[in-house]
């Protein structure tokens, strides 16, 4: 750094009496002081530096640990999603037709051929008005056309060793066999053609 001096001459003129000014000296200004630094303010900027090197570290971990948690939170959630369907499928089977068809015929309930009707207006009874047979022309325990997979190995409400399937009526023979596809030995079957 340099320091520049300035000075200002001014001529001399000589006076209306005529005599003679005295002689200015010019004379260069000496070094400006120069003051240290106190040590107060460099501790002060340096822990400064630290504090918010500090803080960034910290928010890092912060935001570092929520992502985790998220993660687990999601997993979480994923899990409880799949068992919620688990528990909805479970409930469509036990309200669906065939095992509370399987239910009542277990608890000796059966299929009246000639139902009989309330009038709820004037409160007559429509229909034969007969009791039901001791047995029932549908048979509710055995296999259907269709089966319900959710239902095949639920146990019944009064034999908890019984399912739909373990528990075989009289008009169902036991030896029915189910169709399955002929075994493919030579690759794909292929259609005969002219």
């Amino acid at each position: 750094m340099s320091i520049v001096t300035t000075a200002v001459i001014e001529p001399l003129l000589p006076d209306e009496a005529g005599a003679e000014l005295p002689q200015r000296t010019l004379r260069p200004l000496g070094k400006p002081s120069r003051r240290r630094p106190k040590l107060a303010y460099g501790i002060l900027a340096v822990a400064g530096a630290l504090a918010i090197a500090t803080a960034q570290m910290l928010l890092s971990i912060l935001s570092t640990q929520s992502s985790f948690q998220i993660a687990d939170l999601t997993s979480q959630q994923q899990q409880l999603t799949w068992q919620k369907q688990i528990l909805y499928d479970e409930v469509a089977g036990l309200s669906s037709p065939q095992y509370l068809a399987a239910n009542a015929a277990a608890l000796g309930m059966v299929i009246n051929e000639a139902p009989s009707y309330l009038r709820l207006s004037d409160g007559a009874i429509l229909g034969t008005s007969q009791a039901a047979a001791d047995g029932s022309s549908v048979d509710a325990l055995g296999r259907g056309l269709v089966s319900n997979s959710l239902v095949t190995d639920t146990p019944l409400v009064t034999d908890p060793d019984a399912t739909i399937t373990g528990v075989q009526s009289t008009a169902t023979d036991d030896t029915t066999e189910t169709a399955t596809p002929p075994a493919l030995t030579d690759g794909l079957p292929t259609p005969d053609t002219h």
